[in-house]
């Protein structure tokens, strides 16, 4: 039997529901609780035939350890969009449009990541094994329900999955603060592989010396950096803008 995991609130839930009603094990829903967003998720787990549990909420308090679960969780088995890069890569039809993390260990920045990339067509989010968050419930929380639609690549080596990217013709690149190319004037390659840090040290060494290019996004305040979820919003629209325009001067 797969093994479980428990996600929260109202988003995490009903995105799975939507998508794979058949991984849920079973639905706490707190008795107390008989708004109409409440009503719509019970009623939508009644037609997928999902097992319902009314329960107090100080279980829902103890199940989730008393994070925001805003009253409804959910035991789910593992869903696996896709097993490798290699998968994901070999199914494409057209560029590649990639998300790469080195070292996020935030929930909440995973979980906006996985929102940002769901948002800009993102075919794979690609993070290493180690030190880094995983998915976890509240990653799935954060995501909005992202967390269920673009696959989550964990990788045991990082630079070598850059290295073996590299050679389908994907363009990677880093993003850092002292880099020599600004975005706004970047041209931006058909299949790309964008690179994020964590917040606190950004790149590894072997991450940022596997990039075939550095660039930084131009600062116009005193704030000296963004959120890597912020950043990676910023880079995927410029990537999206550049690229409907080359498709739009191509009609």
């Amino acid at each position: 039997m797969a093994a479980s995991r428990l996600i929260f609130g109202f988003h995490a839930v009903v995105s799975r529901l939507r998508q794979h009603p058949d991984s849920i094990r079973e639905i706490y829903v707190d008795a107390g609780r008989n708004d109409q967003r409440t009503r719509s998720l019970i009623a939508l787990a009644e037609s997928l035939q999902v097992r319902l549990i009314l329960c107090e909420h100080e279980r829902l308090e103890k199940m989730t350890g008393g994070k925001r679960h805003q009253s409804v969780a959910a035991t789910i088995d593992q869903v696996t969009l896709a097993s490798s890069i290699d998968d994901i890569l070999d199914a494409l039809t057209g560029p590649a449009r990639l998300l790469i993390l080195d070292g996020i260990q935030d929930p909440h920045n995973l979980g906006a990541c996985l929102r940002v990339a769901d948002a800009f067509g993102v075919h794979a989010v690609i993070a290493p094994k180690d030190r880094a968050v995983g998915l976890t419930a509240a990653v799935y929380q954060v995501s909005s329900g992202a967390a269920e639609t673009v696959p989550y690549i964990a990788v045991t080596n990082l630079a070598r999955t850059m290295r073996q990217i590299k050679e389908r013709d994907i363009w990677i690149v880093g993003t850092a603060d002292n880099a020599d190319h600004d975005l706004n004037s970047f041209q931006i390659h058909e299949s790309i592989a964008w690179v994020f840090g964590s917040e606190e040290k950004g790149m590894r060494r072997l991450t940022r010396e596997t990039c075939d290019q550095l660039v930084r996004i131009p600062m116009q305040g005193s704030v000296e950096s963004l959120n890597v979820s912020v950043s990676a919003g910023i880079c995927l629209f410029e990537t999206f803008r550049q690229h409907s325009g080359k498709t739009a001067g191509a009609i």
